[in-house]
């Protein structure tokens, strides 16, 4: 057997015992306490760290919902979800963003009530576009909206009256305009 003494660990036949042994319990004792408040410390520094970086890596996600069809064309509804995932693909090319995948955003059709808010914790991101897309002959008019999902307010809206031959330089209007809102970083390729 062993015992820690204020000189080291020793055998127990080396050790005086004249000394009072609450010498030897309270090296122990400090010991233990040390190593317990080391586990602590290093536990509340992991863990408490860990929402702070997960929320500043969420500043600049976004999920692209989709698109209300306000004309009464049904084929409509396949030209809004173009539109949608067009914007989605050109915000999924920046690389400081993080972007919500189509498949992810779909359950969140137009028509029902959307509680952005909801849709922020759901899907873990910080802001949400929702728009419109009416189309009339060969004119458009698409209003997006960027909305903060953590406060459910509007940051930024436009509305794009085109001709349908502009529909691609919309798209790219479009999301160079949320890019800026983001503030998100741009490299000379995505530019």
């Amino acid at each position: 057997r062993f015992e820690i003494t204020p000189e080291g660990i020793k055998r127990t036949e080396d050790v005086d015992p004249t000394k009072p042994h609450s010498v030897h319990g309270a090296w122990i004792y400090i010991a233990v306490a040390g190593v317990l408040v080391s586990a602590a410390l290093f536990f509340l520094g992991r863990y408490s760290a860990s929402p702070r970086q997960s929320e500043a890596g969420t500043n600049k996600s976004i999920a692209v919902l989709p698109f209300a069809t306000l004309s009464d064309d049904r084929n409509d509804a396949y030209f809004a979800d173009g539109v949608q995932d067009q914007i989605l693909t050109n915000l999924a090319k920046v690389s400081d963003l993080k972007v919500i995948s189509h498949t992810s955003v779909r359950q969140y059709k137009t028509g029902a009530e959307r509680n952005m808010r909801e849709i922020g914790k759901q899907l873990e991101v910080a802001y949400i576009v929702e728009g419109s897309v009416q189309r009339s002959r060969d004119r458009l008019r698409i209003n997006a909206q960027l909305i903060d999902a953590r406060t459910d307010t509007h940051v930024w809206a436009e509305t794009y009256d085109r001709t349908a031959a502009d529909l691609f330089a919309i798209q790219s209007e479009l999301a160079q305009s949320i890019v800026a809102q983001l503030k998100a970083k741009l490299s000379p390729q995505q530019k």
